[in-house]
């Protein structure tokens, strides 16, 4: 794997393993404690489930994700390999044509080729739900951990990376969450254009809880986002983490944290693992949402005790409502 800017993990030499796997992570890398690392969690699991070598890179621009999945598709022996972001699309619509007889699977977008396996998430319906606790909570005045709400203000905050489709569907549905909670609640956002920018997240939050009087700030935004949460704990306000259960990832913040829109890119590694692990893989798009844990708001694990009854009963009546189709989330702003 000359030239990957990656590591091999597993159990002794690839050779040993009766499936080998390749992964091209997101710019921004491991350890963004959220979507990298997510799919991450996937791949461990499979491993430690099945027998399986891992081979991974992590390309620091999107230019070179082309070449990295060229490499590992040109090397001849991995069996899948895991294209992580709806960056990837292009360079992947390029790729699989010209491997016909390797698979490939793709996060965040969807590559129309009978060797690609798309997964799409539900993120605005996740997004939706807590937008709808955001939206009940800065009604009222609300003190947990390390945050308090301002009496008499009903701003919230949403901090994304790139202006892209995919994020401002977080943004569409998170608006509309908070929106039906609270008509009178007022919605700033900002895009920051980088996802492994922590200074910039902060930043950006900390204008929204200093001079917008946001009381929680909800993040799309990779590792930018652990500026939210240093944000939010140097104002003694609230956030809403992302991908991850992040008051488990970012336990310094736990006290902070809310909630997260988590979002199981593990699942979707793992059961493309598991799928060519049984040779059963097969090309399509396969979609994640509300009704299966595909997305799910999910309490921190800190502050979760603290949200009162009457709230969490309205968040898992939107669910239900969202599952029934009698909530019609945009995914569009």
């Amino acid at each position: 794997m000359a030239g990957l800017a990656g590591c091999i993990s597993g159990f002794g030499d690839e050779s040993d393993h009766a499936v080998q796997i390749g992964t091209v992570y997101a710019t921004g890398g491991l350890g963004d404690d959220s979507f990298n690392d997510m799919a991450k969690r996937g791949l461990e699991d499979a491993q430690d489930d099945f027998d399986i070598a891992i081979t991974e890179t992590e390309p620091s621009s999107e230019s070179e994700f082309e070449s990295a999945q060229r490499t590992f598709a040109e090397s001849g022996v991995n069996d899948l390999i895991n294209c992580v972001g709806y960056a990837q699309a292009d360079a992947l619509a390029e790729n699989a044509p010209d491997y016909p007889e390797q698979d490939f699977i793709i996060i965040d977008e969807v590559v129309e080729e009978d060797n690609v396996r798309s997964y799409t998430f539900g993120e605005p319906e996740g997004s939706f739900q807590v937008g709808h606790l955001a939206g009940l909570l800065t009604e009222r005045e609300f003190a947990a951990g390390d945050g308090e709400t301002i009496p008499n203000e009903s701003v919230v905050g949403f901090v994304g990376a790139t202006e892209t489709p995919l994020i401002e569907s977080f943004e569409a549905g998170f608006t509309a969450g908070v929106e039906y909670a609270n008509d009178d609640a007022e919605v700033v956002s900002s895009y920051v254009g980088e996802f492994n920018d922590t200074a910039a997240g902060q930043e950006a939050a900390r204008t929204m809880y200093q001079n917008q009087d946001a009381d929680i700030v909800f993040h799309a935004a990779g590792r930018t986002g652990i500026g939210v949460f240093q944000a939010a704990q140097d104002e003694g306000r609230f956030a809403i983490g992302v991908d991850d259960d992040q008051s488990l990832s970012n336990e310094d913040f736990a006290d902070v944290i809310l909630a997260s829109m988590v979002k199981r890119v593990d699942t979707a590694v793992y059961s493309a693992i598991e799928d060519t692990v049984n040779d059963e893989f097969e090309g399509g798009v396969e979609r994640l949402g509300l009704d299966d844990g595909g997305v799910s708001a999910v309490y921190g694990d800190t502050l979760g005790d603290e949200i009162p009854e009457e709230i969490s009963t309205q968040i898992e009546e939107s669910k239900q409502a969202i599952i029934d189709g009698e909530i019609d989330v945009p995914h569009e702003l």
